[in-house]
């Protein structure tokens, strides 16, 4: 009877899990959505801003009252100033190439940050990759060099500022992972907006344009507070269960991406970028699999 309670709890755990992931590749979407919306009619910089502001601001109002002043107090605040930075210069590269590129495009660019995780994860965390996964990297990168086609005419410079991007959002989970045993999450939730939101706060009077319409005044306002949900979504469903095991939900935002691209921007990948994306998120999938059979 024991061993069943505790599996029928673990199955509840893992199925709270999943459906916090669903939750937030249903957000993602629609706050990229979002930004590539206000990069066309504002200044980037202003857009990021609100991003992190928003994010900033909304964390706090949610769990100060909570933990209070112990929100602010980390035990490596070297490590989570240095991973604010890290997050920030990567939103900001990927906000910049959205106003060059389609949503589908850029999400399944991103997808290649869980395949360069498991390449980091050697030389930083001392964790072993097999030969397997090590191949499902290699095909999944082949598949990103599909979408950028570096040498073609077919090439966007959006597409390398998004490959620049995943590639800082990597260094950002590896960072993650090494403090994920030192500080709550709600201080690693509200340290991630805090470079951001102190740096574009003190540059807004340089470059702020008031927004023309009662509609984006609330998208301003609604971008950063998606970005924390997101966030918080995203770590609640890996504390529920394994990442091995709700990590395959988030390529489910390609196929809210590419609907929100084509209905709002009119934009539909072409069959290169849908090569790629199949490509990536096989192998994706795949080092999630190896993975799992491995922590078994």
């Amino acid at each position: 009877m024991k061993d069943t309670a505790i599996s029928a709890d673990t199955q509840q755990r893992v199925l709270r899990g999943i459906l916090f992931m669903c939750l937030a590749i249903c957000i993602m979407p629609a706050m990229n959505a979002i930004a590539k919306y206000l990069v066309a009619e504002y200044p980037m910089p202003q857009v990021v801003w609100a991003r992190f502001t928003g994010h900033f601001l909304f964390t706090i109002a949610i769990f100060f009252p909570t933990l209070g002043w112990r929100l602010f107090l980390p035990a490596r605040p070297a490590m989570q100033f240095g991973r604010s930075a890290v997050m920030f210069t990567s939103n900001g590269l990927f906000i910049v190439a959205l106003a060059t590129i389609s949503l589908p495009t850029s999400s399944a660019i991103m997808f290649t940050a869980p395949l360069m995780v498991t390449a980091l994860s050697v030389p930083f965390l001392g964790e072993r990759v097999g030969p397997r996964r090590w191949a499902a990297v290699l095909v999944g990168f082949a598949g990103a060099l599909l979408i950028i086609r570096p040498g073609m005419g077919g090439m966007q410079w959006g597409a390398l500022l998004t490959a620049g991007s995943a590639a800082l959002f990597a260094v950002y989970q590896i960072m993650t992972r090494k403090i994920g045993d030192d500080d709550p999450a709600e201080t690693s939730i509200v340290f991630m907006a805090l470079i951001g939101a102190v740096v574009m706060s003190a540059a807004l009077p340089f470059f702020f344009v008031a927004p023309t319409e009662p509609l984006h005044w609330f998208l301003f306002g609604g971008i950063g507070c998606l970005g924390g949900v997101t966030q918080y979504f995203v770590i609640k469903a890996l504390q529920c269960a394994p990442a091995s095991t709700v990590a395959p939900y988030l390529y489910g935002e390609l196929i809210g991406a590419t609907l929100l691209g084509f209905l709002v921007f009119g934009d539909f990948p072409d069959t290169w970028t849908w090569t790629g994306a199949a490509i990536i998120v096989a192998s994706g999938l795949y080092v999630a699999y190896r993975e799992g059979v491995v922590r078994r």
